[in-house]
């Protein structure tokens, strides 16, 4: 009897495995989008394909910058929120994905009186019975596995989201730190022009009591003095919030950032060209990260829609029974087997207004695909053209400053020898402390260009176990 009822179990199973691998999925097979891409970019001079796959970082050669950002990588909280995520969305997965399989739970029971709900009886119930039972939903139509196939693209676009983040603060690290060295540099100038006018100030003084010229050259003397004072408190409070939002980037609380760093002695990263524009599809995060979102929001497309359909499950029990408690020996085998079947008959349209939300869900994250894509392609493209300008632009404001330090000098030989006004002295001093300051900012903004264009193209990968990884899965 019980290798019969196995042999039929086992036949029956294997039914059932069929039946549920050859079962129809419902809802959309999900197919990557066709997007548009330029052939080329336009501010791309080098035109050739383009090696990102490193650590873009420490091109800059600045040993202050890699300590800072292998810090953050580490500290970092939203980092942290990130790979949470991750773990998250691997334990969504595996939850999911056992809706598939059978569930086995344990049921016992045991009584003994003489009461049975209706009334009392004359007979003693004494009895008790233990055993594992089986229930398990058939997914004829492909319900769990599209949850599955859902909950799969979620834990990847969960993992590309990590990337998103840690090449947002690689950025930001990077940016946050030049700024701060620009406010640096710009205090240096404002306390250098400080000094300056003050001992300008002291010999205008002098020659005033000698009566040999004006007050007024006195108070302009003055002004200019306080001008470049007034600019030294500025820039010693940008520098402590700078260094305040560097800090919470790296995960640490508010504080001083020690470097020694030069802006003017810091090298541009060599030229990269941004290569072939359809690989930036591949190269960004983001982008990755919106196409798995995409994908398993299409998939719940198929669980919307096999929610409208009946569902057979199966159940099952085998154990042993025994009618006197005090006997520690079964009587037998006991068991018992169903099938049932439930769906939806008439709901007010509800599922398939749950089909149309689903639908509508995944119009609406593919608009943000496409979005995304075209924003990245914007953000190459201004990356670019900041590069190229940046750079005629900080040579021409170099060259700038020159001028004026010479016209400065000259105007100062002109006054001492009483051939110009002092108004010429105030203007070349006013030009040259505004174009000190703004070579300092221009050359900020222009390693900040190449961050950005590093960040646009995708970045490079964040460890040497990523590059083995990636180098292992193209061979």
């Amino acid at each position: 009897m019980t290798r019969h009822l196995t042999g039929n179990i086992l036949l029956s199973a294997a039914v059932l495995t069929t039946v549920i691998l050859t079962g129809c999925m419902l809802g959309p097979d999900f197919v990557p989008p066709a997007v548009e891409t330029p052939e080329e970019y336009r501010f791309d001079a080098e035109q050739a394909a383009v090696d990102v796959n490193l650590k873009w970082w420490e091109l800059f050669e600045d040993p202050v910058l890699c300590e800072l950002v292998t810090t953050a990588l580490d500290n970092n909280r939203d980092v942290k929120i990130a790979v949470s995520r991750i773990e998250e969305a691997r334990a969504a997965l595996g939850f999911t994905k056992a809706d598939q399989y059978p569930r086995i739970d344990i049921e016992g029971d045991a009584r003994v009186g003489n009461f049975f709900g209706a009334g009392r009886s004359d007979t003693t119930d004494n009895s008790a019975f233990i055993a594992p039972t089986l229930s398990w939903e058939i997914d004829f139509w492909g319900r769990f596995r599209r949850s599955t196939e859902s909950a799969q693209a979620d834990l990847l676009a969960s993992e590309y989201s990590l990337r998103t983040i840690q090449l947002s603060l690689i950025s930001e690290v990077a940016s946050t730190y030049y700024r701060l060295l620009d406010f640096r540099r710009r205090l240096q100038i404002a306390r250098q022009t400080l000094e300056s006018r003050m001992q300008s100030l002291d010999i205008i003084e002098q020659r005033f009591k000698e009566g040999i010229i004006p007050e007024l050259d006195v108070n302009q003397s003055q002004i200019q003095m306080e001008i470049a004072a007034a600019a030294i408190p500025l820039f010693q409070r940008q520098i402590a919030q700078t260094e305040n939002a560097l800090n919470i980037l790296l995960g640490r609380l508010p504080g001083a950032i020690r470097s020694d760093e030069d802006l003017d002695r810091l090298l541009m990263p060599p030229e990269i060209p941004a290569g072939i524009p359809s690989t930036l599809l591949e190269r960004r995060p983001d982008i990755a990260q919106t196409l798995y979102q995409l994908q398993a929001q299409t998939a719940r497309i198929g669980v919307a829609e096999a929610l409208r359909l009946p569902a057979i499950s199966l159940t099952g029990l085998l154990g042993v029974a025994s009618s006197e408690l005090s006997n520690r020996t079964s009587e037998g085998i006991v068991w018992s087997a169903g099938a049932s079947l439930t769906g939806p008959l008439f709901n007010f349209g509800k599922n398939k207004r749950r089909v149309e939300i689903e639908e509508a869900r995944t119009r609406q994250v593919l608009f943000f695909y496409e979005n995304t894509v075209l924003t990245a392609f914007r953000e190459v493209e201004d990356a670019l053209v900041a590069v190229e300008t940046y750079k005629r632009q900080v040579d021409a404001v170099g060259r700038q400053a020159v001028a004026a330090r010479n016209a400065n000098n000259l105007s100062k030989d002109r006054y001492d020898q009483g051939i110009t006004s002092y108004l010429e002295v105030l203007e070349t001093e006013r030009q040259l402390f505004s174009a000190e300051l703004d070579y300092s900012e221009l050359k900020q903004q222009q390693l900040n260009a190449y961050v950005g264009l590093y960040k646009a193209l995708g970045g490079g990968w964040i460890s040497e176990e990523e590059m083995q990884q990636a180098q292992a899965a193209d061979k």
